[in-house]
């Protein structure tokens, strides 16, 4: 049977595109629905200024972790808040790949995802964001699909900086949506949509 690929920023962009959802940074300008459809069809897109500031950030704290000099010497404006989040971190298994094929309405999927860092059961994953209102991730895909990806996993921390300050957002596997009834909501509506073939053809499973 064939298999397809499903990960949390697919899902993400579905669920942005169709809510509007508050956890991902944005502004007016952005077509959300536009952008969905060229994440469906696996098209390259465009990287922002909040992507690239978040890929930075992050491989700040890699570098710290790792006592990469010259990696610790990019963004020095960073370097504090990147410290604290690195002190968290030391010591976990880094960029942690994980992937788990499930069943949902006869089609299966290879759940896909790169884990920041895990440790003793806790999955951290370290974000930059300019505002933060806590719970902000609350209706994010990312923690029920990784919990599903690391069972042995029962936390996980959302590390958040602006660059200065710190923040923690926790949630427990208990607590948390199931991610296979949301890839079925997901399937439901392709279908309802004329999309399901355009997925189909875009994100087979090697």
């Amino acid at each position: 049977m064939e298999r397809y690929l499903m990960t949390h920023s697919l899902l993400s962009s579905w669920l942005y595109a169709i809510q509007e959802s508050p956890y991902e940074d944005a502004t007016s300008t952005r077509d959300s629905f536009a952008e969905f459809l060229q994440v469906l069809r696996r098209e390259p897109t465009q990287t922002t200024e909040a992507m690239q500031n978040g890929i930075d950030f992050e491989d700040l704290v890699t570098a710290i972790v790792r006592q990469d000099a010259a990696g610790m010497k990019k963004n020095p404006e960073w370097f504090d808040a990147a410290g604290r989040i690195a002190n968290i971190v030391r010591g976990a298994s880094l960029q942690h790949r994980a992937r788990k094929t499930v069943e949902v309405y006869g089609m299966n999927f290879v759940l896909y995802g790169r884990l920041d860092a895990l440790k003793a059961g806790t999955i951290y994953d370290v974000k930059y964001s300019g505002s933060y209102e806590r719970g902000k991730f609350f209706n994010s895909t990312q923690h029920p699909m990784y919990f599903e990806l690391v069972p042995e996993a029962n936390d996980f921390v959302y590390l958040i900086s602006n660059g200065k300050e710190v923040y923690q957002e926790h949630y427990r596997r208990d607590e948390v949506a199931d991610i296979t009834v949301i890839v079925g909501d997901f399937v439901l509506w392709l279908t309802e949509n004329g999309l399901l073939e355009i997925y189909k053809q875009h994100w087979k499973a090697l």
